[in-house]
């Protein structure tokens, strides 16, 4: 079973970001599984996931309203290949109001 886990930072404020809803879409766009980012602004999905192209969205405009806080980006989409059904996967989000980036963590 592939491990699935993502990390959300908040680079303006230097902390992580709690509260964010993610959703997890597969090869087909269906929703493969949900969750929201905890107090450390992780989230974690243990799911089959065979090969393919997946995306993580993360639903930042409700993030940033709760704070009162003006962004350009009301969600960020993470597109990432599974090449290993079996393998670890973790993709981090570093997260300011007008941008963002990722990478494969480990």
């Amino acid at each position: 079973m592939a491990q699935l886990s993502t990390h959300v930072l908040d680079a303006a404020v230097g902390r992580p970001a709690a509260g964010i809803a993610v959703t997890l879409l597969g090869p087909d766009d269906a929703t493969v599984a949900t969750g929201v980012t905890d107090v450390d602004g992780r989230a974690s999905f243990g799911s089959q996931l065979p090969e393919g192209v997946y995306r993580l969205q993360f639903a930042t405009a409700g993030y940033f309203d709760a704070r009162g806080v003006a962004s350009f980006y009301p969600e960020v989409v993470i597109a990432f290949h599974v090449a290993d059904s079996v393998g670890k996967y973790h993709v981090p989000l570093l997260l300011s109001p007008f941008a963002y980036s990722t990478y494969r963590g480990s």
